[in-house]
């Protein structure tokens, strides 16, 4: 599944179904984002249902998040010849068998392991309905196409996920996998009806995937999500304890605190699609200079509620912003091997949450208290920041380039190709 693979399927008049076509990847981006977030919210029942402590069915987020980060790489590499839309089908089906494997699983250990198996296609197919998406619009508006896949992650956080949650508290926690895994046999449909189908290029191999391994640009942006992304994790993962012992939240208002980040994702991708189709390098340095302020303000304000609730909404905003540019800055940086690049973003992203959660968890372990974790998240986001510096000095000094200033010219020559 190499960037020649992907064939442009624009056609005059066809952007009805091209909106179609996007619909039904961010369907899929939709029940991921459900699927990854409620069991957060049904953990003691998970525990109580499965007889094992909170701690333990903890350990099924990170089961999914290893399947994310193993999955993504491996997934897309051994797709390397598969066309783009059987890809996310089965990707699709994959996952929704996952979920539903999980409706039966007996014992902790089979939920460990289709817990596993639910994330295993998690950045594969974020990668895959990325560079499918892009090759569906303009160039000039190519990041907005990937933003819009995103916004189904975004839109669960907002709706999937608090109704899938609720739907177990009230009805048996499995039924949050059964809701799930009727998303992801819906999704398979749009998928089937409307994704073009785009023949793999005779010159796609695995081989040629791996290599935007060998990309110096393809790492550094990879480090930008590890860590910039790692500074916004040092905050979100605690945000609840934050909220209801610094803030003075009561705990019953929790669901609209998230409910408020979730907005904040929404209008972050929206707004970061925009930035990154004027300039990738560009948004990436402005939205990781908003993630550093609006850190450091809610560090200053988390005990003033009428400022550190509304910098909430502005948390879920900016860490949403940084998403497209970066999804588009790996496939600009490997343009023979864009479906790797793309779906490593999430193994990046999977790390960078367990690397804020680390280090945020740190500091408070240390007695620093739960406003310490902005500090942390705000250092991490400059040193993202000064990366980003790096990876733009490089391209202007030529040595290691990077695709995007010839996406136009990419991007006519594959339509002249294909007609």
């Amino acid at each position: 599944m190499t960037s020649k693979s992907v064939q442009p399927v624009r056609q005059p008049g066809d952007s009805t179904h091209v909106v179609w076509a996007i619909i039904a990847l961010a369907a899929g981006g939709f029940g991921i984002g459900t699927t990854e977030f409620a069991i957060m919210g049904l953990l003691q029942d998970v525990a109580e249902g499965l007889q094992i402590s909170i701690p333990q069915s903890g350990q099924l987020i990170s089961a999914y998040a290893l399947g994310v980060v193993v999955g993504a790489p491996v997934l897309a590499a051994l797709g390397a010849r598969v066309p783009h839309k059987y890809m996310v089908l089965g990707l699709m089906g994959l996952f929704t068998i996952g979920n539903l494997s999980s409706v039966v699983a007996a014992d902790y250990t089979t939920m460990l392991l289709t817990r596993f198996l639910s994330g295993l296609p998690h950045g594969a197919y974020f990668g895959v309905a990325a560079v499918i998406a892009a090759s569906l619009v303009a160039p000039a508006k190519r990041a907005r196409a990937v933003a819009a896949v995103m916004l189904g992650l975004s839109v669960a956080n907002v709706v999937g996920v608090p109704l899938v949650t609720w739907l177990g508290q009230q009805y048996g926690w499995r039924l949050m996998f059964v809701a799930v895994g009727i998303m992801g046999a819906i999704t398979l449909v749009l998928l089937q009806r409307f994704v073009p189908f785009t023949p793999t290029h005779a010159e796609a191999s695995i081989r040629k995937e791996l290599s935007a391994l060998k990309r110096i640009q393809v790492w550094l942006a990879l480090l930008i999500g590890i860590v910039g992304f790692g500074g916004f994790f040092a905050v979100y993962s605690y945000i609840s304890p934050t909220m209801t012992d610094v803030t003075g939240v009561p705990e019953s208002a929790l669901p609209l605190i998230v409910g408020l980040y979730g907005l904040g994702m929404v209008a972050g991708n929206l707004i970061g699609g925009r930035l990154a189709d004027r300039s990738v390098m560009g948004s990436i340095y402005i939205v990781m200079t908003a993630i550093i302020i609006v850190l450091v303000l809610f560090w200053a304000a988390a005990g003033i509620p009428w400022l550190a609730i509304p910098l909430v909404f502005l948390l879920g905003a900016a860490g949403a912003s940084l998403i497209p540019g970066l999804q588009t800055r790996l496939m600009d940086a490997s343009p023979d091997a864009q479906t790797l690049a793309a779906s490593l973003n999430h193994s990046a992203l999977n790390m960078a949450n367990a690397l804020g959660a680390f280090l945020g968890g740190a500091v408070i372990a240390a007695g620093w208290g739960f406003k310490a974790p902005a500090l942390v998240g705000a250092g991490l986001a400059f040193l993202g920041l000064a990366v980003a510096a790096i990876s733009g000095l490089l391209d202007r000094r030529g040595q290691a380039p990077v695709a995007s200033d010839d996406a136009d010219a990419l991007s006519d020559r594959k339509i002249s190709g294909s007609k």
